[in-house]
């Protein structure tokens, strides 16, 4: 007898434990995962790394060079992303396979230049923004 009371009091506790842990609001619809911000960038230092990046493609006043990038001053995609993914998108690049690249011309990742930091690719994302129309 004195078992089957340690035991009803143990179920008891753990029901009212997990019963507690499950709160009482109401239920929400599940979300994703919220994306890490992407650092501050510095529109300034951010020109220097586009010259020296990326106008090899996009020009130097980022409104693209025929058959290689695509205009980023009115590019409706650029101005759609987040800057955490923009960062994320230069970051990875896009191959020329993908079917979202409509120039068919590879953008490497990081525009070809892998010391690009984290940093630097927010200080163009930074940039970039400041010439969107």
């Amino acid at each position: 007898m004195k078992t089957r009371w340690l035991v009803l009091c143990g179920v008891i506790v753990i029901s009212v434990l997990l019963l507690s842990a499950c709160g009482g609001g109401a239920a929400t619809a599940p979300t994703s995962a919220p994306q890490p911000a992407a650092p501050k960038g510095d529109a300034a230092k951010g020109k220097v790394a586009f010259a020296g990046t990326c106008s090899a493609c996009h020009g130097a006043d980022a409104k693209g060079i025929s058959g290689l990038g695509k205009d980023l001053t009115a590019s409706t995609y650029a101005k759609g992303l987040s800057d955490a993914d923009y960062v994320a998108f230069v970051k990875k690049g896009r191959p020329s396979s993908d079917p979202a690249n409509t120039t068919k011309v590879d953008m490497p990742p990081k525009g070809g230049n892998p010391a690009l930091t984290d940093q630097d690719l927010a200080d163009i994302v930074t940039y970039v923004r400041s010439l969107q129309k």
